[in-house]
């Protein structure tokens, strides 16, 4: 079975740190982007609301003019953004 990727078709930014994003397979949702503009890259982004309104699509997904963008799966699917995953090393194994 072939499983179709979803990805970001077009993008509107919101009040607050909210998109409404449409999708490929013709889905539209307003998604909180707040969770996941964290990390050095998204700072800027979350200092400057001028900056979070240039978000544009790029490759499928959301991106900045600063190289910042989110997994587009991250966003259709709702997922944990990969910095709030715990660390796999940390399990407490070979300690």
């Amino acid at each position: 079975m072939i499983q179709v990727l979803v990805r970001v078709q077009s993008v509107e930014p919101g009040e607050g740190y909210t998109a409404t994003i449409r999708f490929t397979d013709g889905s539209i949702r307003e998604v909180t982007l707040a969770p996941y503009l964290r990390g050095p890259i998204f700072e800027p982004i979350r200092n400057d609301p001028a900056l979070f309104c240039a978000m544009q699509v790029e490759g499928g997904t959301i991106a900045w003019p600063n190289g910042a963008d989110i997994d587009p799966d991250v966003l259709y699917y709702g997922l944990t953004p990969a910095w709030d995953m715990p660390d796999e090393a940390s399990d407490g194994e070979g300690q």
